[in-house]
């Protein structure tokens, strides 16, 4: 796979993973903590597409990483609330796992591509 491939899929991931995470949330009851767990999601979610999008437009090697690291550190915060997540919805257990493993997935290729960015 080309780097630009490459690129294509990871923004399409990211977008898809953070329309997943807005159809989640818009089923959370409203309760204040529902609120506040769903308003964080939501922020951390979308950094992630946000910033890999934001870095497509850096203005130096340096700041394409910083960006990457932007989306990688919303990544992991994202795991945090999906994992609070889990118990304000049990009946969507299955999909937040499925969510879970995405966002996984994508902190593990945007790590890699630091890591490797580092060291060219």
């Amino acid at each position: 796979m080309n780097n630009n491939e490459f690129k294509r899929q990871l923004i399409t991931r990211a977008f898809t993973f953070a329309r997943e995470i807005i159809s989640l949330v818009d089923k959370f009851p409203n309760k204040r903590s529902a609120w506040v767990i769903s308003d964080q999601l939501l922020r951390a979610a979308t950094s992630v597409g946000a910033n890999i999008i934001e870095a497509q437009s850096a203005s130096s090697k340096k700041d394409f990483i910083n960006f990457l690291n932007y989306a990688l550190k919303s990544g992991n915060e994202t795991k945090f609330w999906l994992a609070l997540a889990k118990d304000i919805l049990p009946d969507s257990i299955e999909k937040i796992n499925k969510l879970v493993g995405e966002i996984d997935e994508l902190t593990k290729i945007l790590g890699s591509s630091i890591s490797t960015l580092k060291n060219k």
